[in-house]
């Protein structure tokens, strides 16, 4: 298995755990994350035999955006050299978001600027209840323009355009009634609901979960006139695979039973 600098990999099973490890930082990004990451992404993104990926962050705080010496290396950048930075973190992102497999956030502490863009592209999240969150970029007189599509298709144009604009600093509560988080909980809780998740995909069709992500990501950017093309192909190449004819006739088979015995 591959020995990061930055980041542990652990496998276990059907599933596996990917957690930033620079906790002396809280984590922040510097070019070797953010290159680590997607390598990692990419590589298990070959592997059909994984259900699920956790995606953690190592210590008290999930990720704290930008490391500090690698924002004042930045500021050297010509527009160029700012333009290729972006994109490996836009890439970063993307190997994630489009990553086949459900990917659940466990995130605790903070998240912050970047750190964001990460749990916006994670498919479940859960979080401590005494986590903060903030787009803090407008602070530092920059945007949160890397992140900002990850971030609009979890919470949506109006409470971008107010988080956004006003960098505060919101609670766990905030960011699970815009769409950002899913579940809070404790922190002795928080392995718990992650194996919980872990164990209901599990009993999911696996491929019928990766086409289900596909269907999600495309519904964001198809032109209405395509969209029902799209989902009635989706559903017919579904119904008609092994897994989903085998999935449809364990079913009908369960409810005959059901009604016998009824």
């Amino acid at each position: 298995m591959q020995n990061y600098k930055y980041l542990l990999l652990e496998r276990q099973d059907q599933w596996a755990r990917v957690t930033l490890n620079r906790p002396e930082v809280r984590n922040a990004f510097n070019e070797q994350l953010i290159a680590e990451l997607t390598d990692c992404f990419e590589k298990l993104n070959h592997d059909e035999t994984l259900r699920a990926v956790v995606l953690a962050g190592a210590g008290k705080v999930f990720c704290a955006g930008a490391d500090i010496h690698w924002m004042q290396q930045s500021i050297q950048y010509t527009q160029e050299e700012n333009l290729q930075d972006a994109r490996r973190m836009a890439q970063m992102l993307q190997t994630i978001n489009e990553f086949p497999s459900p990917v659940i956030g466990r995130v605790q502490g903070g998240a912050f600027g970047g750190g964001l863009g990460l749990v916006a592209v994670c498919d479940l999240v859960v979080s401590t209840a005494d986590t903060k969150f903030a787009f803090t970029e407008v602070k530092l007189g920059i945007v949160p323009a890397v992140i900002s599509s990850f971030a609009l298709s979890k919470m949506g144009i109006s409470q971008a355009r107010r988080y956004f604009l006003t960098a505060e600093t919101f609670s766990a509560q905030t960011a699970e009634e815009i769409g950002l988080v899913h579940e809070v909980m404790p922190a002795a809780q928080l392995d718990n609901k992650v194996q919980e998740w872990i164990d209901a995909l599990l009993q999911n069709g696996p491929r019928a979960v990766r086409a289900a992500k596909v269907l999600l990501r495309e519904l964001l950017t198809l032109p209405p006139e395509q969209t029902l093309n799209f989902c009635a192909e989706t559903i017919a190449r579904i119904r008609t695979s092994e897994e989903g004819q085998h999935g449809l006739r364990a079913f009908l088979r369960g409810r005959a039973r059901q009604s016998e015995e009824h």
